[in-house]
């Protein structure tokens, strides 16, 4: 199974009816991966968007996140069941570990997680937010393959070459939140710089800079202009010295970073 290369983030996105009419178009648009999470408080919304649109449910690639403080092992079970109601759909694709804090324990977390595929409520599992260490841990545990490890990642904070490498080792996706860092990446002068030699913007190269990467982006964008430029980076190939000139950018910076993070 693969997650499809580009996806729509939901995070922020929690007006009902900017947040439906948002996936409605990003799916007439062409998008097929639409990500959200239980923290988002957003799952109807996006469910609502889903139904309404003229794209059929099979060929929607839809990815939720269960909340920090709900990762006990019942608390999976229940909370991901009113997560596939709010949704209103049958099934989910992608059922991810949001955090791996608060009531996170690798073994009883896991299990439910696996019981949540042996149900039929999510086709796959996800983790979020870990380390190689977390992630390969992960991975002895769960009978179900993890099929995306969904980190933070921008030109600021480059996919790291040990967490590109576990996920290569474990068959997980890398997909990359936040590539624009709430806008911040968008006015560093190197990325500004590439985008002004190939007359595009700035968040294509990014993402077709994720892309390069071995990355699956999922930027958030309300409106139809940002969703189709956002889009319009598949048709994007970066050449060398441009994925160069973008790696040799030397600030760093990571925008999520709560307390008790697994990289602190």
């Amino acid at each position: 199974m693969t997650v499809p290369a580009l996806g729509l983030g939901t995070s922020g996105n929690d007006d009902p009816e900017q947040c439906a009419e948002t996936v409605r178009t990003a799916l007439d648009i062409g998008y097929r991966h639409v990500d959200t999470a239980q923290m988002y408080d957003n799952e109807a919304a996006v469910g609502r968007g889903i139904a309404e649109s003229s794209v059929p449910r099979e060929e929607v690639f839809v990815a939720t996140k269960v909340h920090p403080s709900n990762l006990a092992h019942d608390d999976v079970l229940a909370t991901a069941t009113e997560s596939l109601d709010r949704f209103g759909l049958d099934v989910v694709d992608l059922l991810y570990v949001h955090w791996p804090l608060d009531a996170y324990d690798p073994e009883s977390t896991l299990s439910a997680f696996d019981e949540l595929v042996d149900r039929g409520i999510t086709r796959h599992v996800g983790v979020s937010n870990f380390t190689p260490d977390l992630l390969r841990e992960a991975n002895r545990l769960l009978d179900a393959p993890i099929v995306a490890n969904q980190v933070e990642a921008h030109p600021l904070l480059p996919p790291r070459r040990d967490l590109v490498a576990a996920c290569e080792q474990v068959g997980a996706e890398f997909v990359a939140y936040a590539p624009f860092c709430r806008g911040e990446a968008l006015d560093i002068p190197e990325v500004e710089a590439v985008a002004a030699d190939r007359a595009v913007s700035p968040a294509r190269v990014i993402l077709a800079w994720l892309r390069e990467k071995g990355c699956r982006p999922i930027p958030k964008a309300t409106g139809g202009a940002h969703l189709r430029d956002n889009y319009a980076a598949l048709d994007l190939s970066l050449e060398d010295k441009e994925t160069e000139r973008i790696d040799a950018i030397e600030r760093r910076y990571r925008r999520f970073d709560p307390d008790g993070a697994p990289w602190s």
